[in-house]
C-alpha cells in the first residue's frame, strides 16, 4: 500500500531496510554511514522505488535533506485493520491478478501486453510478441507492409518487456514527421509517456536543472528524430548516458532502412544517419527495427542494415544466404498474405480519371506545346555552356513542367520568377551547384527541415532558388530574344486562366455534388456523412483549390466547415485539431473536405471516416504517391474498399507518360507487395531530366523495366518477399507460393494457424 502523508515520520534517521520519501521519491535504504564525528552529517544509500526509475542510487547527507523523512510502515497496516479486509471474492481475484502477473512474467508463451493496451489487437499482431520474447536479447525487425500496424506490434513488444522489467530505457529514432505520431500512439493505445527530445526539450532541461545537466538523465524514453540523431549535439550526451553498454535499454528504429548503406558496394561509405545508428545501436541491449521496405536492392546494403541489428548472425559484406538465420530475427507479412488468411484488409483500387475532348487551344495543351518548344530553345542555346549550367537548366524546366501538370496557378507564378531573373544585365553567367537548388528537384516533404515553416517562408526559398538558377542559364537580351518571346507568351496565356476552374476541378465539382452533396448548388444543400482526402504537390495548388471549392459549396449547409486544409508550418496544435476533426464522427463534426500538401503524406492517419482520395497532381516519385495512399489504406479502414484517383488528359504526353508510371508502380504494388527504395530511386533517375515530348518512348521502355534488375545487382536468397521479387522479372509468378519466397509456416496461439488456416510470417 503507497504510503501517504500521514505515515511519514519526521526528524528520524533511517534504518537499512526501511523506506524513505526524499527529493518528491520514494527509495530503499540500503546503507547508513553514521556520522564520523559529532556535529557531522549521516551518509545514506537509496535506491529509487519509483517506476520511472527503478534502481536508480542517490546518496544524500541526511540532515541536509529539505523534505527527507522515514516512512513508518506500521502506520499503513494500522489503516489496513482500521477498515477491515476484503471480501473474499474481491481479494481472490487480486491474488488471481498477482499470481497470474508472476506466470506470465516468467512463460514466453503467454502475454500481458494485449491486455493492457488500449486496442483492437489482431491476431497476427502477436507474432512479433512471440518472438521477441524467444529472445534473451530482443534483435527483431518488424517488415510487415505499410499499414498494416508495425507501431502497434512495437508497442506490444515494448509494454511487455517493461512489465516483464527487461528494459528501464527507451529510445524511439523515427523520421521527424511521425515523432509527434509516436509520442501520442504511445501514450493513448498503451499508456507510454515519452519526451520528444528535440531543441524545446533540452533549453527546458537546462533552465530548470542547469546548463551542465545532460538531458537524457532527466527521464528514461524518449523519441528522437534522424535528423537530431545524427547530430553530435544530440548524439554525444545519448552515448554519456547509455555508456559502453546499458542493460535494460531498448531502441526502436522506424524506418530502418534509411540507416542502410545507399549503395550496394562491398564496403560503401555510410551516411551520417548509418555512422550514427552503428555507433549507439551496440550500447543497448534490445534493438527493435521497423520497416516496410527492408531490401533496398542491394545484398551488401542488406547486410550491413541486419549487422547493425545482430553482429551476432549478420557480417557486412557477407551475402544473407540463410532463410532460417534471417527467420529467426525478422517477421515479415504483406497484405496479401494476411488477406489469404483471413484479415480483413481493404482492398486498394487505384483509377485514372480521363479528361478526353479538350480543345485544342485548352490552355493546359497550348502551355504544354510551348513549354517543350522553350526547352529546345533553351538546350540549343546552352550546348556549348558548362556542365553546371545545363544541370541548372535541366532544373528550371523541370520544375516549371512539374508545376505546369500540378495546375496552371502554380505554374503562373513561378513562371513570373523565371522570366523576371532569364535577362542577365552581362554575358557572364554566375555557375550555381545543382545540390543548392533542392526545392527545383521536388517539393518539401514531411521529413524536411522546411517542413516546419511558414508557407510563405517555403515559397520565398523556392523562388529564390528559380532566381538564382534562371540567372545562370539566362543570357542578354540579344541572345535569348526567341526565349523571351516564348515566356511573354505563356505568361499571358497562363494569367488568362489561373483564376478559372480547370477541368480536373470540374470532375471533382461533380464527383462532390453526385457522393457528398447530391443538392450542391441549391441553398442549404445538405452533406452526406463521406469524407474525401485531396493532395496537391505545391502550396499554390492547395490555394487554388480551397478558393474553387469554397465558391463551389458556396450556400451549402454550414458551407463555411466543410473544407479545410493541412501543409506544412501549421503548428502541432493546429495539426492535431485538422487530423481530430477529419477522423471524428461525421456527425458530430461537418468537415467533409480535407486538401493536403505532401507534408501530410507521412505521420497523418486518415482513415476513421475516409476512404475515397484524390491526387490532383502525381507525383514523379511513386513512393511519394505510395505514401499518400497509405493515409487512408490503413489497418483500422472501416471501408473493404478504398479508391484513389488521379488525372491523365491523354491529349497531353507528359500525362500519358506519367500514367504508365502510376500502373506500373500499381503492378509492382500488387505481385510484389509493396515499393522498395531502389525502385523509387530508378524512378527518379527516368525522370531527373524532365518529360520531352521527343523521347517519350524512351521513357514508356524505361519505365516498362523499372522493376528488373540491374545487370550488376546480386540478390539474396531467403531474403524478404519483396527483395527476392526485384531480381525476377515482371512476369506475374506461376503460383502464390513462389511469388513469396522465404515465408516461413508458423503458428501462435490464438492465431487463424491454430484453428487450422495457413499462418504466414
Amino acid at each position: 500500500m503507497p504510503a501517504t502523508l500521514e505515515d511519514i515520520e519526521p526528524n528520524a534517521v533511517p534504518t537499512i531496510g526501511g523506506v524513505v520519501h526524499v527529493r518528491s521519491r520514494q527509495y530503499l535504504v540500503e546503507d547508513v554511514v553514521p556520522p564520523p564525528a559529532p556535529g557531522q552529517s549521516t551518509l545514506v544509500r537509496l535506491s529509487c522505488l519509483a517506476d520511472d526509475a527503478m534502481g536508480e542510487r542517490l546518496e544524500v547527507l541526511w540532515e541536509h535533506e529539505v523534505d527527507g523523512r522515514v516512512v513508518d510502515p506500521d502506520a499503513a497496516w494500522d489503516r489496513v485493520d482500521g477498515r477491515g479486509f476484503d471480501e473474499p471474492r474481491l481479494f481472490s481475484a487480486f491474488l488471481n491478478t498477482l499470481r497470474w502477473q508472476c506466470v506470465t512474467a516468467t512463460d514466453p508463451k503467454l502475454f500481458q501486453a494485449p491486455y493492457r493496451a488500449g486496442i483492437e489487437v489482431k491476431s497476427f499482431q502477436l507474432e512479433p510478441l512471440r518472438k521477441a520474447l524467444l529472445m534473451p536479447r530482443v534483435n527483431l525487425f518488424i517488415a510487415d507492409d505499410t499499414g498494416s500496424g508495425k507501431t502497434i506490434e512495437a508497442g506490444l513488444v515494448t509494454r511487455e518487456l517493461i512489465m516483464r522489467q527487461k528494459v528501464r530505457r527507451i529510445v524511439v529514432c523515427a523520421p521527424p514527421s511521425v515523432v509527434r505520431q509516436w509520442k501520442d500512439e504511445m501514450e493513448q493505445r498503451f499508456g507510454l509517456t515519452f519526451e520528444i527530445y528535440d531543441r524545446e526539450f533540452v533549453a527546458r532541461a537546462r533552465q530548470t536543472r542547469g546548463y551542465s545537466v545532460n538531458p537524457w538523465t532527466t527521464h528514461s524514453r524518449f523519441v528522437i528524430s534522424h535528423a537530431l540523431i545524427r547530430d553530435e549535439e544530440y548524439a554525444a550526451p545519448l552515448r554519456t548516458w547509455l555508456g559502453d553498454f546499458c542493460g535494460g535499454a531498448l531502441l526502436i528504429l522506424d524506418e530502418a532502412h534509411n540507416v542502410a548503406p545507399a549503395s550496394g558496394a562491398k564496403y560503401a561509405i555510410d551516411s551520417h544517419l548509418t555512422q550514427a545508428i552503428r555507433d549507439l545501436a551496440d550500447r543497448f541491449e534490445h534493438r527493435l527495427f521497423l520497416s516496410a521496405t527492408p531490401h533496398n536492392g542491394h545484398s551488401n546494403s542488406f547486410a550491413a542494415l541486419l549487422e547493425i541489428l545482430d553482429k551476432q548472425r549478420f557480417c557486412r559484406g557477407v551475402p544473407v544466404k540463410s532463410p532460417k538465420l534471417l527467420d529467426a530475427v525478422m517477421v515479415r507479412r504483406l497484405k496479401a498474405d494476411l488477406r489469404e488468411i483471413g484479415q480483413a484488409f481493404p482492398k486498394r483500387h487505384v483509377l485514372a480519371v480521363e479528361i478526353k475532348g479538350l480543345p485544342p487551344d485548352a490552355p493546359e495543351l497550348l502551355l504544354s506545346a510551348k513549354l517543350q518548344e522553350y526547352r529546345m530553345l533553351r538546350e540549343q542555346r546552352l550546348a556549348s555552356a558548362t556542365k553546371k549550367q545545363r544541370a541548372a537548366a535541366a532544373l528550371v524546366l523541370t520544375s516549371l513542367q512539374k508545376r505546369l501538370l500540378s495546375s496552371i496557378e502554380a505554374f503562373a507564378r513561378t513562371l513570373a520568377v523565371h522570366r523576371k531573373s532569364v535577362v542577365r544585365a552581362a554575358a557572364a553567367a554566375d555557375e550555381v551547384e545543382p545540390a543548392e537548388l533542392p526545392l527545383l528537384a521536388a517539393p518539401a516533404d514531411a521529413d524536411d527541415e522546411r517542413a516546419a515553416l511558414d508557407e510563405e517562408q517555403v515559397e520565398a526559398e523556392e523562388d529564390a532558388e528559380m532566381a538564382a538558377a534562371s540567372r545562370a542559364t539566362g543570357g542578354v537580351a540579344a541572345e535569348i530574344a526567341a526565349e523571351l518571346r516564348l515566356l511573354d507568351e505563356m505568361l499571358e496565356v497562363a494569367n488568362a486562366a489561373r483564376y478559372r476552374r480547370d477541368p480536373k476541378l470540374e470532375w471533382i465539382v461533380a464527383w462532390i455534388r453526385k457522393e457528398l452533396c447530391p443538392d450542391l448548388g441549391r441553398l442549404g444543400a445538405q452533406w452526406n456523412s463521406r469524407r474525401v482526402l485531396i493532395f496537391a504537390e505545391y502550396g499554390d495548388t492547395k490555394r487554388y483549390h480551397q478558393k474553387q471549392l469554397e465558391a463551389a459549396v458556396a450556400g451549402s449547409d454550414r458551407a463555411e466547415e466543410r473544407i479545410d486544409t493541412y501543409h506544412g508550418g501549421i503548428g502541432e496544435k493546429r495539426r492535431e485539431a485538422i487530423k481530430a476533426a477529419f477522423n471524428a464522427d461525421p456527425a458530430k463534426h461537418p468537415l467533409r473536405i480535407l486538401i493536403a500538401t505532401d507534408a501530410a503524406r507521412e505521420g497523418m492517419n486518415l482513415q476513421n471516416h475516409c476512404n475515397e482520395l484524390f491526387h490532383f497532381d502525381i507525383p514523379w516519385n511513386p513512393g511519394r504517391m505510395e505514401q499518400r495512399n497509405g493515409r487512408i489504406d490503413r489497418t483500422l479502414q472501416r471501408q473493404k474498399d478504398v479508391y484513389c484517383r488521379y488525372f491523365v488528359l491523354p491529349q497531353r504526353v507528359e500525362d500519358r507518360v506519367l500514367d504508365v508510371l502510376v500502373k506500373k508502380t500499381k503492378t509492382i504494388h500488387e505481385e510484389l507487395g509493396s515499393l522498395t527504395p531502389v525502385i523509387a530511386r530508378r524512378a527518379d533517375r527516368i525522370f531527373e531530366g524532365g518529360i520531352r515530348q521527343e523521347d517519350a518512348g524512351t521513357l514508356l521502355s524505361q519505365l516498362d523495366s523499372l522493376d528488373r534488375p540491374e545487370r550488376v545487382r546480386s540478390t539474396v536468397p531467403g531474403k524478404s518477399a519483396v527483395a527476392a521479387a526485384i531480381a525476377r522479372s515482371s512476369a506475374p509468378p506461376a503460383s502464390w507460393a513462389e511469388s513469396r519466397p522465404g515465408l516461413v509456416p508458423g503458428a501462435i496461439a490464438g492465431s487463424p494457424a491454430a484453428a487450422g488456416l495457413p499462418y504466414w510470417r
